[in-house]
C-alpha cells in the first residue's frame, strides 16, 4: 500500500507556507513604521489557505497542469505556482487616524499580529510533528 505524504502533511505545509509569508509581511509594516506614505499590508489566512487547498485538489486530479515536463520516472514533480505566489495582498485598513504622514501602520496591532501569527505557526509545527512522530512509529512496526 503506497502512502500519499501530501495527504499526511498537506494541509499543515501549506499553513506553514503561508504562516511564514505572512510573518514576513508584517515584520515589513513593523520596519516601515516611520516610513512616510507606507501603507500596511497583509495576507487574509483564511482566503489563501483556501486557495492552496483548492490548488493541491486540482493538482492532484491534473498532473500535466504544472507545466513541466518530466524527462525522467525519477524526476520530482514540480509547481511552478507555488502557495507563496498565489496570495492576494490587502491594504490594512487603519483603525486610527493619519497622523499626517500617510503611514498606515499601528505598531502595537502589528506586534500582536506577527505574536498571534507566530504561535499559530509553532502550532502547525507541533502538528506536522506529531504526525511525523506517528510515520515513524507505523513504519517501525510500533517500536517492536
Amino acid at each position: 500500500m503506497a502512502i500519499n505524504l501530501d495527504k499526511l502533511v498537506g494541509f499543515h505545509e501549506s499553513a506553514l507556507k503561508i504562516r511564514t509569508e505572512r510573518m514576513e509581511v508584517i515584520s515589513g509594516n513593523l520596519a516601515n513604521a516611520n516610513t512616510p506614505g507606507y501603507k500596511a499590508r497583509d495576507i487574509d489566512f483564511n482566503r489563501a489557505m483556501q486557495s492552496a487547498m483548492q490548488e493541491a485538489s486540482s493538482h492532484s486530479s491534473s498532473h500535466a497542469s504544472s507545466g513541466l515536463v518530466r524527462t525522467n520516472d525519477r524526476h520530482l514533480s514540480g509547481n511552478p505556482s507555488s502557495v507563496a505566489a498565489n496570495f492576494d495582498m490587502q491594504y490594512r485598513v487603519p483603525t486610527q487616524p493619519d497622523t499626517g504622514d500617510g503611514n498606515t501602520v499601528e505598531v502595537q496591532a502589528e506586534r500582536n499580529r506577527f505574536l498571534d501569527n507566530g504561535l499559530r505557526y509553532q502550532a502547525s509545527l507541533e502538528f506536522l510533528n506529531g504526525k511525523i512522530k506517528g510515520m515513524k512509529k507505523a513504519l517501525s512496526s510500533g517500536g517492536q
